[in-house]
């Protein structure tokens, strides 16, 4: 009985990284969103610069899914050209944490992998 309770719990915590999983996917938004996360208000062409490989269209497209998901503001800016600015949202902001200590195992498998740990 109290195995099943504790499958029951871990069940919900296997959907619950599903389901960020599902907001998360692909191979562009976590890069993305550090970009952002890390400058506070990008530029589309500045994301672009920053996201090595993606395209265009590509960024068009998972910056509107960010958007539709809560995470990320679009804003025009009233200049000649137009000028389109993206910031994380106040619950966008709560990923941050996820960002950094994906930025820090990063680093240091980068280091496991090239031999150069201390």
């Amino acid at each position: 009985m109290i195995e099943n309770n504790c499958m029951d719990g871990h069940k919900k915590e296997i959907m619950a990284v599903h389901d960020s999983m599902d907001v998360l996917n692909g191979k562009w938004k976590i890069s993305i969103l550090s970009s952002i996360c890390y400058y506070n208000k990008r530029r589309f062409s500045d994301i672009l610069n920053d996201v090595n490989g993606i395209s265009n269209k590509m960024l068009s497209k998972e910056l509107k899914e960010l958007e539709i998901n809560k995470l990320v503001t679009r804003t025009v800016l009233n200049t000649h050209p137009v000028t389109v600015q993206y910031e994380l949202t106040t619950y966008g902001l709560s990923l941050k944490k996820i960002i950094n200590s994906l930025t820090e195992w990063g680093l240091e498998h980068r280091k496991v992998i090239t031999g150069k740990r201390s």
